[in-house]
């Protein structure tokens, strides 16, 4: 009994040792597994531990799982057939691992080049010298240009862009255009470009016939830096260690509304940047724009988000070639031909949600295409000479091109006001390719390529109006229309001339009269009676 006692008693002693080393072998099995884990994590947090952006590249098999990878990390302007370049914070490349595809980082090296001088325009300048460049700009040309500080970010820089135009800060019957660079902090290029272009025109005024005339006719306004906390990310003294993304490391060409993927399409709060130009666009109807960046060299014409391709390709087409061709006729052989002759559908590169280029084109009803003007993202300044002879021909013409196409003001016909109406041609546009004409001044403008179309006019509240014309490449075309409103009487008439106290005589149609030689028209007696009679004067 003793002895079965005991190896009873024995058997559970090795049982409870055989549990407490299988448990420390589990323990031990665990603690292996997750030392890759470890790893990984420690490698990542060296990886963004003094930049918190990083720039690579790997291989990837059809443009379909690019599309699919560019919804995690920010696709890069190198990206060929075969190899994706990319830049990734660390939420973005934790994302990217999990897909398991080799990759290979390209450290960071600052740069290092001997800056010319302001009068060569062979240099960066620093923050207070751009501040200072800007705010003079201004000082110097005041009938013609005015500075706006759009906003203070928290690092205490500003976004900068000046307005220049004959009667500056006036509305008139005149486009709104925008030029803007280097939203990605360490693409500058466009920088020094927009800087030399404002120069340019300012001291062109009342000089050169084309600038004068431009300056006169348009709303100008260009903004060199849009990401001024990537510019300087090494300091204020020099763009030596810029970087792509903001201080809060996000891509600001991700971060705008997508007309695919709605709002925040990155994921991230809208930045201080993005908020600055949303504003912007929502203060001063622009008809046309460009945003420039660098690492490539091409013109990037909508849409960037889906293959769709607009309603307006034929234009985009044209105005892509003209810049490409300019810039390749005013330049050494091999400049601004890369892709298709220097052109390129965005979509038909690479995928970009969240982009600005999309946002204007579809939210805001503004044409819209990105400049790609160097392979260097950071040109030696050396170069930037050269940069600007190849490209401001083009800048100009696609500035002019701002006059063209359909235009005019749309009016009521009644009481002669301006009119918000919307500008479409049905069976034509999709993907808000239509436009509004813009208040105070009713004015619209409709790039069209060169053909015959039924425009049609319209507005809640008035009868819709249709008009056919022939569009011509590089010409005006210019179609005011005034809209009849519903259900206008001779006492509504009364009511408008009482209230706006107009003229007492108009028009069988309702409009108002300067002149009344043998013209039939409507008199308006005080009681609210009227007769219609000719008058002859």
């Amino acid at each position: 009994m003793e002895d079965s006692i005991e190896e009873i008693c024995n058997e559970n002693k090795y049982l409870i040792n055989l549990r407490i080393k299988t448990t420390k072998m589990i323990k031990k099995i665990i603690l292996l597994l997750l030392i890759p884990f470890l790893g990984f994590s420690n490698d990542t947090d060296t990886l963004f531990y003094e930049r918190g952006e990083i720039y690579f590249f790997f291989e990837y098999k059809n443009k379909k799982q690019l599309n699919s990878i560019s919804d995690i990390i920010s696709i890069d302007h190198k990206t060929n057939s075969e190899i994706a370049y990319a830049y990734a914070n660390k939420k973005e490349f934790t994302e990217f691992l999990k897909l398991g595809i080799d990759y290979t980082i390209i450290p960071h090296k600052p740069l290092n080049f001997l800056n010319g001088n302001k009068n060569n325009w062979d240099y960066y300048p620093s923050y207070q010298e751009y501040v200072d460049m800007m705010t003079a700009f201004a000082d110097s040309f005041p009938n013609i240009c005015k500075l706006h500080n759009l906003g203070t970010l928290t690092s205490g820089r500003k976004i900068l862009i000046v307005q220049i135009s004959d009667n500056v800060g006036q509305k008139e019957d005149e486009p709104s255009f925008l030029y803007t660079s280097s939203m990605h902090g360490d693409e500058l290029s466009g920088y020094i470009l927009s800087l030399r272009l404002i120069n340019y025109i300012l001291n062109g005024y009342g000089n050169n016939q084309r600038l004068t005339d431009l300056v006169n006719e348009i709303d100008i306004w260009i903004n060199p830096l849009a990401n001024p906390d990537g510019a300087y990310y090494g300091g204020n003294q020099d763009v030596s260690d810029a970087r792509r993304y903001n201080s809060n490391w996000v891509d600001l060409n991700r971060n705008y509304p997508d007309p695919e993927d709605g709002p925040h399409p990155d994921g991230n709060s809208y930045q201080e940047e993005t908020t600055i130009f949303l504003g912007l666009a929502d203060t001063v109807n622009f008809s046309i724009s460009a945003n420039m960046h660098s690492g490539a060299e091409v013109c990037n014409y909508p849409w960037d988000t889906w293959s769709n391709l607009t309603a307006d390709n034929n234009w985009w087409e044209y105005v892509s070639h003209e810049y490409a061709d300019s810039c390749q006729a005013n330049s050494s052989n091999g400049y601004f031909n890369y892709l298709n002759d220097g052109i390129t559908n965005g979509n038909d590169w690479y995928e970009i949600d969240g982009g600005r280029q999309d946002y204007m084109n579809y939210f805001r009803y503004c044409r819209e295409f990105t400049l790609e003007l160097s392979d260097d993202k950071t040109p030696d300044p050396n170069d930037l000479p050269d940069l600007w002879y190849a490209n401001y021909p083009s800048l100009l013409n696609y500035l002019e091109q701002s006059l063209f196409g359909l235009r005019g003001i749309v009016t009521d016909s009644i009481t002669g006001d301006p009119l918000k109406a919307k500008i479409e041609i049905l069976n034509y546009d999709i993907d808000s390719s239509h436009v509004y004409s813009n208040l105070p001044i009713g004015n619209y403008h409709r790039y069209l390529y060169q053909g015959n179309y039924n425009v049609t006019f319209s507005r809640s509240g008035y009868y819709s109006k249709t008009i056919n014309t022939t569009i011509l490449n590089n010409t005006s075309t210019v179609k005011n229309v005034q809209l009849v409103p519903i259900n206008w009487t001779p006492n509504s008439i009364n009511e408008e001339i009482k209230n706006k106290q107009q003229s007492l005589y108009i028009d069988i149609l309702g409009r108002p009269l300067k002149s009344k030689e043998n013209i039939p028209l409507i008199q308006i007696f005080n009681k609210g009676t009227s007769k219609k009679k000719i008058i002859t004067e």
